[in-house]
Protein backbone atom coordinates (compact mmCIF):
# COMPACT_ATOMS: atom_id res chain seq x y z
CA UNK A 1 0.00 0.00 0.00
CA UNK A 2 1.02 3.56 -0.59
CA UNK A 3 -0.34 7.02 -0.03
CA UNK A 4 -0.71 9.69 -2.66
CA UNK A 5 -2.19 13.15 -2.90
CA UNK A 6 -5.14 13.55 -5.25
CA UNK A 7 -6.54 17.05 -5.64
CA UNK A 8 -4.94 18.02 -2.33
CA UNK A 9 -6.20 15.06 -0.29
CA UNK A 10 -3.97 12.20 0.84
CA UNK A 11 -5.49 8.78 0.10
CA UNK A 12 -4.29 5.21 0.50
CA UNK A 13 -3.96 3.08 -2.60
CA UNK A 14 -3.37 -0.63 -2.94
CA UNK A 15 -0.64 -2.01 -5.17
CA UNK A 16 -3.11 -2.10 -8.08
CA UNK A 17 -3.87 1.65 -7.76
CA UNK A 18 -7.37 1.29 -6.28
CA UNK A 19 -8.36 3.06 -3.08
CA UNK A 20 -8.27 0.86 0.01
CA UNK A 21 -10.50 3.03 2.21
CA UNK A 22 -13.67 4.32 0.54
CA UNK A 23 -14.28 6.70 3.43
CA UNK A 24 -11.40 8.80 2.02
CA UNK A 25 -13.28 9.22 -1.29
CA UNK A 26 -15.19 12.30 -2.39
CA UNK A 27 -16.15 13.99 -5.68
CA UNK A 28 -12.86 15.90 -5.85
CA UNK A 29 -10.94 12.63 -5.50
CA UNK A 30 -13.10 11.18 -8.28
CA UNK A 31 -12.23 14.13 -10.51
CA UNK A 32 -8.52 13.60 -9.83
CA UNK A 33 -8.68 9.85 -10.47
CA UNK A 34 -10.64 10.47 -13.67
CA UNK A 35 -8.01 12.94 -14.89
CA UNK A 36 -5.35 10.27 -14.30
CA UNK A 37 -7.38 8.06 -16.67
CA UNK A 38 -7.74 10.88 -19.22
CA UNK A 39 -11.45 11.33 -18.45
CA UNK A 40 -13.38 14.52 -17.71
CA UNK A 41 -16.41 13.60 -15.64
CA UNK A 42 -19.86 14.55 -16.96
CA UNK A 43 -23.37 13.86 -15.67
CA UNK A 44 -23.35 10.62 -17.70
CA UNK A 45 -20.21 9.50 -15.86
CA UNK A 46 -21.79 10.38 -12.52
CA UNK A 47 -24.81 8.24 -13.37
CA UNK A 48 -22.45 5.24 -13.63
CA UNK A 49 -20.43 6.17 -10.54
CA UNK A 50 -23.58 6.72 -8.48
CA UNK A 51 -24.98 3.36 -9.57
CA UNK A 52 -21.73 1.64 -8.58
CA UNK A 53 -21.92 3.27 -5.14
CA UNK A 54 -25.57 2.34 -4.63
CA UNK A 55 -25.08 -1.23 -5.84
CA UNK A 56 -21.87 -1.72 -3.84
CA UNK A 57 -23.76 -0.57 -0.75
CA UNK A 58 -26.43 -3.22 -1.37
CA UNK A 59 -24.31 -6.14 -2.62
CA UNK A 60 -20.82 -5.48 -1.24
CA UNK A 61 -19.16 -5.92 -4.64
CA UNK A 62 -18.60 -3.74 -7.70
CA UNK A 63 -21.30 -4.57 -10.26
CA UNK A 64 -20.16 -6.36 -13.41
CA UNK A 65 -21.02 -5.43 -16.97
CA UNK A 66 -24.22 -7.47 -17.10
CA UNK A 67 -25.54 -5.95 -13.88
CA UNK A 68 -24.64 -2.46 -15.10
CA UNK A 69 -26.69 -3.18 -18.24
CA UNK A 70 -29.69 -4.96 -16.73
CA UNK A 71 -30.10 -3.32 -13.33
CA UNK A 72 -28.34 0.00 -13.91
CA UNK A 73 -29.86 0.48 -17.36
CA UNK A 74 -26.50 1.54 -18.78
CA UNK A 75 -25.76 0.00 -22.20
CA UNK A 76 -22.37 -1.58 -22.85
CA UNK A 77 -21.64 0.82 -25.72
CA UNK A 78 -22.25 3.78 -23.41
CA UNK A 79 -19.96 2.33 -20.73
CA UNK A 80 -17.16 1.90 -23.29
CA UNK A 81 -17.72 5.43 -24.60
CA UNK A 82 -17.54 6.90 -21.09
CA UNK A 83 -14.73 4.69 -19.74
CA UNK A 84 -12.70 3.39 -22.72
CA UNK A 85 -10.52 0.28 -22.51
CA UNK A 86 -11.96 -1.40 -19.43
CA UNK A 87 -15.05 0.47 -18.34
CA UNK A 88 -15.84 -1.49 -15.17
CA UNK A 89 -12.26 -1.34 -13.89
CA UNK A 90 -11.92 2.39 -14.62
CA UNK A 91 -15.33 3.29 -13.24
CA UNK A 92 -14.70 1.30 -10.03
CA UNK A 93 -11.32 2.98 -9.55
CA UNK A 94 -12.76 6.46 -10.09
CA UNK A 95 -15.68 5.64 -7.76
CA UNK A 96 -13.17 4.72 -5.03
CA UNK A 97 -14.02 1.02 -4.84
CA UNK A 98 -11.79 -2.07 -5.04
CA UNK A 99 -10.77 -3.67 -8.29
CA UNK A 100 -13.71 -5.75 -9.53
CA UNK A 101 -13.27 -9.48 -9.00
CA UNK A 102 -14.32 -10.18 -12.59
CA UNK A 103 -11.44 -8.06 -13.96
CA UNK A 104 -7.93 -9.43 -14.22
Amino acid sequence: MSTTSINGTVVTLGEDGYMTDHSEWNREIADGLAKEEGITLTEAHWKVLDFIGKDFGEKGVVPGMRRMNKVGGIPTKELYALFPNGPIKKAARIAGYPKPASCV
